[in-house]
């Protein structure tokens, strides 16, 4: 089973948008790491995204290029100070690959406590619009790889 983390992609300032929608280059960032991980021929079964506009636009163009077999879903428990505990109790209870798209600092306590058993121990340093890939193995995690969009040159995932 893999579990994908993501990191919403650049979203506009409260200020211009207090929906927080994603600007230009966070729809541009997104789309090319969409494109690339569809070039590896990922399978996901579901996609699952916080309800804030900027994850949920983020989910919208992963599905699009990803196309996984139970969609995308908007999901509680994905917000940037809801505790990690929540999202740790369902995934040892699923058994297919899915995505997660969220915020900080959610992302990087829910990656360490998965990883080490230890939600304050900071491991991953994320990027807006990259993937952790995270494979597991009965009741045990590894990291499997890391992609952020600017490693992609452009035109690479095409």
């Amino acid at each position: 089973m893999f579990i994908y983390l993501i990191q919403h992609a650049e979203a506009k300032r409260e200020e211009e948008d207090p929906e927080r929608g994603l600007t230009l280059k966070g729809f541009n960032d997104i789309e090319k790491i969409s494109k690339f991980l569809s070039s590896l021929k990922i399978n996901v079964d579901k996609i699952f995204h916080s309800p804030k506009k900027r994850a949920k636009e983020t989910a919208e163009v992963l599905e699009k290029y990803l196309r996984p077999k139970e969609g995308k879903e908007e999901a509680e428990g994905l917000n940037p100070l809801d505790e990690p505990e929540i999202w740790y109790d369902k995934i040892l209870k699923l058994k297919k690959d899915i995505m997660i798209v969220g915020h900080l600092p959610h992302l990087e306590k829910f990656a360490s406590l998965i990883l080490t058993n230890d939600k304050t121990k900071k491991i991953i340093n994320f990027k807006m619009a990259g993937v952790l890939c995270i494979k597991r193995e009965e009741d045990k995690f590894f990291i499997e790889w890391m992609i952020i969009p600017e490693i992609l040159k452009e035109g690479l995932s095409e």
